[in-house]
């Protein structure tokens, strides 16, 4: 697989009259875009808002995050079995518009949503505080079920990314990155001198406002396999889940997954990149030892020296990734887990829901019990109706004065367990 991403580089967003980029400017058709959400039946009103890093804006509650992409040359087009056909994506070329992002906010089916600061203390928090984010605030029908609502909102999201996508299919890059995967036995051959080393990417897959989506799958229903890395890299994997805003990755954290970017900066230099090993969370026990024994035998059968493993969520996701971490161990195959804490506010709980003495090479980050008064912004994009039940949130996290006291598991992205933050061990 050999991909290039051309990156164009979006240094602002404005509403105008035609849906066009300009001297690195996203200039976005208001009512275009609001007409393209409202073709979805289940989608009563709609409305789009802009947000920039420095502003005194809350966006809340969050849904997902979306970066806007277009395929340019090889197989399969954005979002894969969901927006395009079912085809193999991950080979080609690809422009990716950087320093922007699609956000949706709007009433929320559960509780476990999050909030972007713009500006202040919470912004330090949030990697996409950092992006000119458009907004689609989105009100569902009253009478839709819970999971069609969920499903109205993921794909508005995801239509307005490919919507702004588009109008770069014909620009220029400014610039080009490439990533390149060799066929299996024909990259064991080129890098025979180099430690073998794949990723293993849990996927959130807990039922309702707990899944992900592989090639347009609920992650449910699929066993252990390989992806190409290019493959996430070019829209495989979309966030359909809502736990607790600080650890899940949205559609934003697999575009643009830092283990996978990280690996490919060692390959064929310290290492043999040789993929990414998918696997679920399930919450049936049954589920959990079959599918982290199928994990370790894929590792195993490809031979490999070591492996990094990384979670999504917490609590009995926990289980998941320490079946996973012990079982590639007793193979003889090295494993460093990433993570994030629940170790209660003063810090002095057992991190994990589970722990075996195997797993004791682990990347953390950060506590997400820890406390954080939010100030009051100047606007709010979405409702604060959800402050005191969102999770890091209690009875009266929202003060008379408009701030909000929570925990920074409230915080989009805030401890994200592929490392798309800046907490580890200290702030950084």
């Amino acid at each position: 697989m050999h991909l290039e991403l051309g990156h164009i580089f979006i240094k602002d967003v404005k509403f105008s009259d035609k849906t066009i980029i300009k001297d690195g400017v996203l200039y976005v058709n208001k009512e275009e875009l609001i007409s393209l959400i409202k073709e979805d039946e289940h989608i009563s009103k709609v409305d789009v808002e802009i947000a920039k890093p420095g502003e005194s804006i809350r966006i809340t509650p969050v849904k997902d995050v979306i970066e806007p992409r277009v395929k340019v040359e090889g197989s399969g087009g954005v979002f894969p079995g969901i927006l395009s056909k079912v085809e193999t994506v991950g080979s080609g070329k690809t422009n990716v518009l950087k320093g922007c992002a699609v956000v949706t906010t709007g009433k929320i089916v559960g509780f476990q949503e999050g909030i972007i600061d713009m500006v202040g203390p919470g912004a330090e928090y949030t990697p996409f505080s950092k992006l000119n984010n458009i907004v689609l605030v989105c009100e569902p029908r009253e009478d839709l079920k819970q999971h069609d609502h969920e499903r109205a909102v993921r794909f508005a999201g995801l239509k307005a990314a490919k919507y702004l996508g588009n109008v770069a299919k014909y620009i220029i890059p400014d610039k080009v990155e490439i990533y390149e995967t060799l066929p299996l036995l024909e990259g064991i051959e080129k890098f025979k001198d180099l430690p073998k080393v794949a990723y293993v990417l849990m996927l959130q897959s807990q039922g309702l406002l707990h899944d992900t989506y592989v090639y347009g799958v609920d992650a449910k229903q699929i066993v252990p396999t390989i992806l190409y890395p290019t493959e996430i890299m070019d829209g495989a994997i979309i966030s359909g889940n809502c736990v607790s805003a600080c650890d899940k990755n949205t559609t934003y954290h697999h575009q643009n997954n830092p283990v996978i970017e990280d690996l490919y900066a060692q390959h064929g230099r310290k290492i043999n990149f040789m993929g990414v090993i998918i696997t679920n969370e399930n919450v049936y026990l049954a589920d959990k030892e079959r599918s982290s024994d199928w994990t370790a035998k894929l590792v195993e059968y490809l031979g490999l020296d070591g492996v990094i493993i990384s979670q999504e969520g917490f609590g009995n996701p926990d289980t998941d990734l320490i079946m996973n971490c012990r079982k590639i161990e007793a193979k003889g195959i090295k494993t460093v887990i990433i993570t994030n804490e629940y170790a209660g506010r003063d810090g002095a709980s057992q991190s994990l829901a589970d722990a075996h003495a195997s797993a004791d090479a682990v990347v953390t980050g950060g506590n997400s019990n820890e406390v954080i008064v939010l100030p009051k912004m100047d606007k709010v994009i979405g409702t604060l109706d959800y402050a005191d039940i969102i999770a890091g949130g209690f009875d009266g996290s929202l003060s008379p004065n408009g701030s909000i006291t929570v925990e920074i598991q409230a915080i989009t992205g805030a401890t994200n367990e592929i490392g798309f933050n800046k907490m580890s061990a200290k702030m950084f």
